[in-house]
């Protein structure tokens, strides 16, 4: 297995990128290899002294996709940039996955161009898992698409049941809107008609889920929402969460009191800060399209990467996307036999 990084693409890169890639190395399977794609010479700087030299590949690439560059120039201006090199080495069938925490617009265009989506999805979404006090939800789309039809969100509402099958083990995973009330009534022109085709649907559907009853009740597994709110929801969440763990920081040096309370408390907020990291998730799976793209985070640092190299490898080895693609065609009889 190959799995194709873009070693040019997040905040870090491509220091943070590289050192996660080597790290990744101690945890992948033996024959697997990570394709650093990117600038050749600071690349092979980086790895020089390594040991994990033997299962990492240096792949040139002349141009970098900078995150304030449109898709349009990632797709046309660009062609030899390190995100595109490593999205067609998926569709030559040269690597089996991608990853990249770069200019996520650009790459998901490149992703949706170049590979294709699968047959009855019209739009590929990023799926993201939010950790809660009841275990993880699936809430997507995480900002693939602002803007959405409903059948988009009935189509991210079979591609979330079928991965909380696959990722979770769950059967018969619950299915929910996001939206302003739990009253089927309640949403907007957007939910509401996504709620009708998704109660026509052959999944679990529950009708609508408000924002706090992802965290505060076990009510929903897969949480479906068009890219806008998605990705707002995302942010707000880790920036609270952010917010959170530096206010305990500031009250713990406020008094030697606080300061040996928290030495107690020590493996609680480890335990906390691990749950609410990104890093630990490393990437969301962008769902939809013909081969296993991993999204990372723009912030990205050595432990994301080796995380979103590690889901990526696992995604492979499940055979997610023939997974994915046989249970939509199977869906999608179902749903047109109803019909």
């Amino acid at each position: 297995m190959i799995i194709a990084l873009d070693a040019m693409g997040g905040d870090c890169a491509p220091e943070e990128v590289v050192k996660g890639a080597i790290l990744a190395t101690r945890e992948l399977d033996s024959g697997t290899q990570v394709a650093l794609v990117g600038s050749e010479e600071p690349i092979r700087a980086l790895i020089a002294a390594t040991k994990a030299a033997s299962h990492l590949i240096v792949r040139p690439a002349s141009e970098v996709v900078e995150m304030e560059d449109s898709p349009r120039v990632a797709l046309r201006g660009k062609p030899d940039s390190s995100v595109a090199q490593t999205v067609e080495m998926v569709r030559t069938g040269e690597a089996q996955a991608c990853v990249s925490a770069g200019n996520s617009g650009a790459y998901m265009a490149l992703c949706h161009t170049r590979l294709k989506t699968i047959p009855g999805i019209a739009r590929p979404a990023i799926a993201f898992f939010m950790p809660t006090p009841h275990g993880q939800r699936i809430v997507l789309d995480a900002g693939a698409n602002a803007d959405c039809k409903p059948e988009y969100l009935q189509q991210f509402g079979i591609m979330g049941s079928t991965y909380a099958e696959y990722a979770l083990k769950l059967k018969n995973p619950r299915v929910g809107i996001l939206s302003i009330g739990t009253e089927a009534h309640k949403g907007n022109d957007l939910s509401q008609a996504a709620m009708r085709l998704l109660e026509a649907s052959p999944v679990n559907f529950i009708g609508n889920v408000e924002g706090d009853q992802i965290f505060t009740d076990d009510v929903v597994d897969v949480v479906v929402c068009d890219g806008f709110v998605g990705n707002v929801l995302l942010k707000v969440a880790e920036g609270i969460a952010g917010t959170l763990m530096r206010t305990f920081k500031e009250g713990i040096k406020s008094s030697l009191m606080a300061r040996a309370g928290a030495f107690l408390m020590r493996g609680v907020f480890l335990r906390t800060r691990q749950l609410y990291d990104y890093g630990t998730c490393g990437g969301a799976l962008l769902l939809g399209v013909n081969g296993i793209c991993v999204v990372g985070h723009g912030k990205s640092d050595a432990n994301a990467i080796r995380n979103a190299l590690l889901v990526a490898e696992r995604s492979v080895d499940g055979r997610f996307v023939e997974h994915l693609r046989e249970a939509c065609e199977q869906l999608f009889l179902q749903e047109t036999a109803f019909a």
